[in-house]
């Protein structure tokens, strides 16, 4: 069917449409004619308070945000239902609220708060088809200020009288600068920016203070249509109306023709990452919690609020668990939802958190709480409990060498049947099925062998393990059953991190910091929080000895993945973890300088894929957020505290290298006085040979 032609849609709908257009136009200027002429006069006869419909002509005190700032007082997050910073008029460059006069309301110096000659212009407009408004800066203050009184989305000619009235008697009470600066404070500018200052910070990373001229002209054109003018999503939109902002500015002779057209030259850039130094707002989420706890009521009170994060090593978090949880999503074999073809919303594909702190100070310096927030800002770090599986295994060996069990003790890893209170039989068995024979407990924690652990923790006792998880700080129960040895109860990614940072801080346990303190606007300190004092919980000697057998899980053991991205100069030590049914995969590391963990699984417990273990999936996301956070180059030596015996043994047989070992099997073993092997205290000819056995 041609268009036009008797019987199409297009010649059916045009008697429809142009009576609907005329209308419209009808109703525009009836408006018009109305605003204009019986405004003033229903004004001075009926304000708004006669009316007893409130005040919409006062300026009321404006909600505003708090920042959130890194340790290095960069931006990361803001508090607040509506992200606004209150600037002075004062303060702002000339041009920035002259941009807004030029293209909101030219006259804006010269009207009572209603344009008459704008409203002449609009009746023009509407008489030639083309209806539009004629609400000057003071008006549309009144409409946005109080929503609740004056409708800014009702048409009708009463909404619109109100209005007039309104903004006449805010004139009347307020001078011309109190109302603009108002209006630059209060209006929205898209996303959650609400006035100039929050808008500058967000699109240009920088205070409103400080904008250009072509920024300025920028933010004046997103009144008008923040959706449609935003710069970040809709840039040459943005660029045009920047322009004609310019040329208006011009025009009304706030600058010179030279200014806009070199201003109109310029690029438009935008801040990445919405003007902060690096998205966190899992870490911020946990930030606004805890100052709530505190008493202070940051989602409206305009704090600054400052951190321990650092926003280097938050951002290799966001990186690493990024591209290695998508590098195993494109994997064959992978069978699961993925994150780049996820529906709208859903959170059923692999999820990830990353927690680092520094051990002496307990300050945590990044934390990831999933891969995508704004579709789950369910905090996992913090909020989910997860099987640690053999990420738990140094509790257990903690207990061990505290208990006086050397670490060249010999432990058979072999096959078990444990009969339970249940009558039940528990039969421990190894990630590999195969049972490898006698070995020392060091090469048993190297190796992760699961029986040795759970043989360690029957030895001992559940109930020692349990009050050594306590002391670590493992707040979530522990079952007392055998399989616990083993990471079978959950614990929150949080505080195992911070249960590592132990033996990373010679046995000083800290307390996990975020915030260190929150001033108001007056600058004034509401509250603060001293860095955490390490408690002595655990022997540093044996501290030390857990530490650097886990040193040989990363250099020989399940976890030398982590040497691909870290190099050797570098000393780590840490485990790995998986639980039975490849559902939780970890990683719980250490430098000299920072103790990090990773954690990836589904939030409903699932199999992440065959064969998944954290030295394949965890580990190697820890070593490049290390990489690339540039850590532990700067840190204190790991040096043995004094009073350890320290020996040179057979890495095979456990037992004092003689002539007869092998370069290759001899390495350094630590042992507390007493627990060392009798021969070093027996033979004083020999500790002669030796050299010194005490440190």
């Amino acid at each position: 069917m041609q268009r036009g032609t008797p019987g199409s849609v297009t010649s059916l709908q045009g008697p429809a449409l142009r009576a609907r257009t005329s209308a419209r136009r009808l109703h525009a200027l009836g408006a018009i004619l109305v605003s204009a002429v019986l405004a003033p006069a229903l004004g001075a006869a009926q304000t708004p308070d006669t009316a007893g419909t409130g005040e919409p002509w006062r300026i009321v005190a404006m909600p505003q945000s708090s920042q959130v700032l890194a340790r290095d007082g960069s931006l990361i997050g803001e508090i607040g239902r509506q992200w606004r910073t209150v600037v002075p008029l004062r303060e702002l460059p000339r041009y920035l609220p002259q941009a807004f006069v030029a293209v909101e309301d030219q006259r804006f110096y010269q009207h009572d708060g209603v344009d008459l000659v704008g409203v002449a212009g609009a009746l023009k407009d509407a008489l030639g088809g083309n209806p539009r408004g004629a609400s000057t800066i003071t008006q549309q203050l009144v409409g946005n200020m109080h929503p609740d009184i004056i409708d800014r989305t009702d048409r009708s000619i009463g909404r619109k009288l109100r209005e007039q009235s309104a903004a006449r008697e805010m004139e009347k009470r307020y001078s011309k600068e109190q109302i603009l600066e108002a209006y630059l404070n209060f209006i929205h500018f898209g996303s959650r920016y609400y006035g100039v200052e929050s808008a500058a910070r967000h699109y240009f990373a920088k205070s409103a203070t400080t904008l250009t001229l072509a920024e300025s002209a920028v933010l004046a054109a997103l009144p008008k249509g923040p959706a449609l003018y935003d710069p970040v999503r809709h840039k040459d939109r943005a660029r045009a109306r920047r322009n004609l902002v310019l040329s208006l500015m011009a025009s009304q002779g706030f600058i010179t023709r030279d200014q806009a057209q070199a201003a109109q030259r310029e690029p438009l850039a935008v801040a990445p990452n919405a003007g902060f130094a690096e998205p966190s707002p899992y870490f911020v989420d946990v930030v606004r919690v805890q100052a709530e706890r505190a008493g202070v009521n940051v989602t409206e009170g305009g704090y600054r609020i400052e951190t321990t994060l650092d926003p280097v090593i938050q951002r290799a978090a966001n990186e690493a668990l990024r591209e290695g949880a998508a590098e195993l999503e494109a994997r064959d074999g992978y069978r699961h939802p993925t994150f780049a073809t996820r529906a709208p919303r859903a959170t059923n594909y692999l999820q990830g958190a990353v927690v680092a702190l520094d051990p002496f100070t307990g300050d945590v310096r990044a934390l990831v709480g999933g891969r995508d927030y704004a579709a789950s800002p369910y905090n996992r770090a913090v909020n989910a409990m997860r099987q640690p599986g053999s990420a738990f295994k140094p509790v257990v060996y903690a207990a061990a060498v505290n208990d006086s069990v050397p670490p060249n003790a010999i432990i058979p890893d072999t096959a078990l049947a444990i009969r339970l209170s249940s009558r039940s039989t528990y039969r421990p068995s190894n990630a590999d099925g195969e049972f490898l024979g006698p070995l020392t407990m060091r090469e048993a924690l190297t190796r992760s062998r699961n029986p040795v652990a759970v043989q360690l923790a029957l030895q001992l006792s559940m109930d020692s393990v349990v009050s050594m998880a306590r002391t670590l700080g493992i707040a979530s129960p522990i079952a007392p059953y055998p399989s616990s040895a083993i990471g079978a109860s959950t614990v929150q990614p949080l505080d195992l991190v911070a249960a590592f940072a132990t033996f990373a801080n010679e046995g000083g346990r800290v307390e996990p910091r975020f915030i260190v303190r929150i001033t108001d606007r007056l600058d004034k300190v509401v509250w603060h929080s001293p860095p955490s004092i390490a408690h002595q919980v655990l022997d540093p000697k044996v501290a030390f000895i857990v530490r650097d057998m886990l040193r040989d899980a990363v250099d020989r053991g399940t976890a030398q993945a982590i040497r691909s991205y870290v190099p050797a100069s570098i000393p780590v030590a840490g485990k790995t973890g998986t639980t039975n049914d490849n559902a939780d995969v970890w990683f719980i590391g250490m430098t000299p300088d920072l103790v990090a963990g990773v954690w990836l699984g589904f939030d409903t417990p699932k199999t992440i894929t065959s064969g998944a273990a954290g030295g394949s999936l965890a580990a190697p996301i820890w070593g490049r957020m290390v990489q690339r956070a540039g850590v532990g180059r700067a840190g204190p030596a790991w040096t043995p505290p004094e009073g350890l015996v320290i020996a040179e043994l057979d890495r095979d047989t456990g037992v004092v290298a003689d002539e007869s070992t092998p370069a290759a099997r001899r390495y350094t073993e630590y042992f507390l006085p007493g627990t060392e092997p009798p021969v070093l205290r027996m033979d004083a000819w020999r500790i002669l040979r030796l050299g010194p056995i005490m440190h």
